[in-house]
């Protein structure tokens, strides 16, 4: 039994093994994390490798494999950044020397203009922008707080900022 399911699970590998692969390296775009990621979707398909039971899913059953490898990857690198941030933030602030009067009157002075030009755009681009970046809402939060798919929200911010960049030029 377990020679038959080694020899049919290593000829599933052959077949498919180098679009995984290349399909993983597409998504995170770094030949050493692609390795680490191609090797733990391997690793998990063989263990479930007895659960399928129709072949003609093998492919598409190991490319749903990699894509939750690569979010589960992703999700852990976006939690260890922000606790980084966060931590960095929290100490560096209490370390840092005062700055000079004037880079803090030419901050709040860039800040004040971007926040006028913000306000010029119209309201349904302007409160996401606003909840996101003033009030420091994720997407998720901002589609909970105003009632909104995540999607409309992902489009709304991504208008607002095609139509802020014009105008943030004239800042620089």
């Amino acid at each position: 039994m377990l020679e038959g399911f080694s020899h049919s699970f290593e000829e599933l590998v052959k077949e498919h093994g180098t679009a995984i692969f290349k399909y993983i390296l597409t998504l995170v775009k770094h030949k050493e994390l692609a390795e680490d990621l191609y090797q733990e979707v391997l690793l998990s398909a063989y263990l479930a490798y007895p659960s399928i039971k129709e072949q003609s899913k093998y492919k598409s059953w190991l490319f749903t494999i990699a894509i939750n490898k690569c979010r589960d990857y992703w999700r852990k690198e976006n939690k260890s950044k922000h606790f980084w941030k966060e931590e960095v933030y929290s100490y560096s602030a209490s370390f840092e020397p005062s700055s000079i009067p004037e880079e803090e009157i030419l901050h709040k002075f860039s800040a004040q203009q971007m926040a006028e030009k913000v306000s010029l755009l119209p309201e349904i681009y302007r409160n996401p922008i606003y909840l996101y970046y003033y009030q420091d809402l994720t997407l998720i939060e901002i589609a909970k707080k105003t009632n909104l798919p995540m999607s409309t929200v992902k489009t709304r911010m991504k208008r607002a900022k095609e139509r802020l960049r014009p105008k943030m030029r004239s800042l620089a």
